[in-house]
């Protein structure tokens, strides 16, 4: 574990769970520019993983990556878990683009606490992130 300088705060982790790695790297530099560390993972499986493993302070969530509706899966996986259920999420996703009907959060079948959609600004997300971390 590292030792935190005097004066100095932990930079809040943040991580970032999307196939598109043009979103992951353009977030990631806005990110950590405004002193956040970022974590990136390319599909569900790995952001479950990495959820656990790093313990991030928020998560920033696609849908569509190793199938149309991945990332609601892992949405519900992370608030059913007692290590990750209370970890801001924020889902962006171009879902609603591509099916009839629209999602928004709900607490159950899409408990995720903001629903974007892409594109977004990175002044918009970051936001989103300063909001929801405490």
């Amino acid at each position: 574990m590292r030792k935190v300088e005097k004066g100095k705060e932990k930079k809040k982790k943040v991580l970032i769970v999307d196939d598109d790695a043009d979103f992951v790297e353009m977030n990631k530099i806005v990110l950590e520019k405004a002193g956040y560390e970022v974590i990136a993972a390319y599909s569900g499986k790995e952001g479950l993983e990495k959820a656990h493993s790093e313990k991030p302070n928020i998560i920033i969530l696609d849908v569509m990556m190793e199938t149309g509706s991945v990332g609601f899966d892992v949405c519900r996986k992370l608030r059913n878990s007692e290590q990750t259920k209370n970890i801001p999420q924020i889902m962006v996703t171009s879902v609603n683009e591509t099916v009839p009907y629209k999602f928004s959060p709900d607490e159950t079948w899409l408990p995720t606490d903001c629903f974007l959609e892409k594109p977004v600004a990175p002044d918009r997300l970051l936001e989103e992130v300063k909001k929801r971390i405490k």
